[in-house]
């Protein structure tokens, strides 16, 4: 005969909590947010606010002895109209830095997208439960990676043995900034985005900063960079200010400059690796705004066409080539003074060949190998003998 488990309910606080800049306090419970409060008064876009909300990377770690962990919290899940649903969120489970299953939660709220008007709307829903059962009865390391693509609002943890946070284990802290590709569209799960690869194998502890639309150069970006302690830095730049637009060559220099001079305020000499787009080849050559195609919506398929010109490269619109060279040559000058700044040609992590193996399912994003793929490359350019991370590596 069974017998039920004698829940221990312990209180979701900051110290079981890495790789969140902020938290806050809901009429549910704890939302984690990754960017600080006044970053996020700074701007009222509202995918930033729904990207940065999204916990990518953010993880309850804990060292217990349970051999059952229930986690309830509260989702809000985005669906596009016309469109197939989109895969739930899952809950990673890692145990002494080994995967040990998944999990999701029902319920929750909706946010429902129509792409060809741009207009949105949410239906509530209730709490859900996440569980994990038949753990190892031993004393273990445990990490619960949350929903890359979902708002997580903590609102209990329950055990059927005590729990302590996590003690640090010694791992240099690596502070990563990019744009979705960074956040995790389309991993197969939270633990398996390419940074969270990265991370393992280069024995980091991540703090992801991929924001989904919002890889845009902002200040208040810059500052969250600046103001979080880090060992390690890298900022991936490119595709964010193509697709949507947003400026021109003559503005991109500078804006790179002004980024790159915020962080170095709070951290001089920090590692730091800029990395600049992996291909793209709707891109490439042809400046943006990126667009939904209307008519694979309407067969139910999503995909994103380029809708510039190639001939507006000359009154200075970005591509994707062309900011890679400005990277490169941004880089270059200021590496002359700056030894601890490093480049990296996102091609090396996806270029031409990965593309004819892995295409872009949607045009834009890379699927789930193609992460792993990017991951385990990073950790080899970065992290691996002579890469610029390499003498910060702490024992796995």
């Amino acid at each position: 005969m069974s017998t039920a488990p004698r829940w221990i309910t312990t209180p979701i606080t900051p110290d079981l909590l890495r790789g969140a800049l902020d938290l806050e306090r809901t009429a549910h419970g704890l939302l984690p947010h990754r960017l600080p409060a006044r970053a996020r008064a700074q701007c009222t876009d509202g995918l930033l606010a729904m990207a940065e909300a999204q916990p990518s990377g953010v993880r309850l770690a804990l060292r217990t002895r349970a051999t059952v962990i229930e986690l309830d919290a509260l989702r809000t899940r985005r669906v596009y109209a016309g469109a197939p649903p989109r895969p739930d969120g899952v809950y990673d489970l890692v145990v002494d830095g080994r995967p040990a299953g998944q999990a999701r939660v029902d319920g929750g709220n909706v946010l429902t997208v129509d792409l060809a008007t741009g207009s949105a709307r949410t239906r509530s829903g209730p709490v859900g439960t996440a569980r994990f059962p038949a753990l190892p009865d031993r004393l273990k390391d445990v990490e619960i990676w949350l929903p890359y693509n979902e708002m997580t609002e903590l609102v209990a943890l329950r055990t059927d043995a005590p729990v302590e946070p996590l003690p640090d284990r010694g791992r240099p802290s690596w502070v990563h900034h990019g744009s979705s590709i960074s956040h995790g569209s389309d991993a197969a799960g939270p633990s398996t985005t390419w940074p969270a690869v990265a991370g393992a194998l280069g024995g980091a502890e991540l703090t992801n900063l991929g924001l989904g639309g919002s890889a845009l150069l902002d200040p208040f970006t810059a500052r969250a960079l600046r103001d979080t302690p880090a060992d390690l830095i890298s900022v991936k730049i490119g595709i964010n200010l193509v697709n949507t637009d947003l400026m021109r060559l003559r503005a991109f220099g500078p804006a790179v400059h002004g980024f790159l001079d915020t962080v170095r305020e709070g951290h001089p000499t920090t590692p730091l690796l800029v990395v600049s787009p992996i291909l793209c080849p709707i891109h490439e050559d042809t400046p943006g705004p990126s667009a939904p195609d209307l008519d694979e919506l309407a067969a139910g398929r999503i995909r994103f066409r380029a809708t510039g010109d190639p001939a507006e490269r000359a009154a200075g619109k970005l591509t994707l080539g062309v900011i890679r060279e400005e990277l490169a040559r941004i880089v270059r000058l200021r590496a002359a003074e700056d030894t601890n700044l490093h480049h990296l040609d996102g091609r090396e992590l996806y270029g031409d060949a990965d593309h004819a193996e892995l295409p872009l399912p949607d045009r834009l994003h890379p699927d789930a190998d193609a992460h792993r793929r990017m991951g385990e490359r990073f950790a080899a350019l970065a992290f691996g003998s002579g890469g610029p991370f390499a003498t910060r590596r702490s024992p796995v």
